[in-house]
């Protein structure tokens, strides 16, 4: 799915063959992609990161209100952690990644695989991707807090050795 870059959440990585890999609804889901950017919602002038999920029906993210099944959200957390590993290496590229190359992963489930790459159709993405850089980097220890905390509780489930 196109994701539309001229809205008000400027991506920055998308999966944008999300819909072959939607939990029990692969292949038969209005969700078209999923996204991870820039929130409009920066009043205190520090760019912001959000998700978004993005409807196949005429281009329509959701709204604040929509419900999430458990498997996006998880889904969702995989992306960000496959965001979080591209930038451990991205300072080796002038622009903070490949544009030659801006699939940075793909993960299989459900028999596909999910494929992660950073939105060239944004046609800001060289800023957006610092500023999105910049934003993990101010929010680096309470991502780290909950990352930590995330894998405390997979290590209790059995999840991680």
């Amino acid at each position: 799915m196109k994701i539309p870059a001229s809205t008000n959440h400027k991506p920055v990585f998308v999966s944008d063959n999300y819909g072959k890999v939607d939990g029990r609804f692969a292949s038969k889901t209005d969700v078209g992609a999923l996204s991870l950017g820039l929130s409009e919602q920066n009043e205190d002038g520090k760019a912001h990161i959000a998700a978004k999920i993005w409807r196949a029906a005429e281009g329509q993210g959701t709204s604040p209100s929509d419900e999430l099944p458990i498997h996006r959200i998880l889904d969702l957390s995989i992306l960000i952690c496959s965001a979080l590993t591209h930038f451990s290496e991205a300072y080796r590229f002038e622009h903070l990644y490949d544009p030659q190359h801006p699939v940075i992963d793909r993960i299989g489930l459900q028999g596909n695989a999910m494929t992660v790459a950073v939105c060239t159709d944004n046609e800001q993405i060289q800023e957006d991707i610092k500023l999105f850089n910049e934003a993990l980097s101010d929010n680096g220890e309470m991502i780290g807090e909950r990352l930590r905390t995330l894998t405390r509780m997979l290590e209790e489930l059995g999840y991680v050795r």
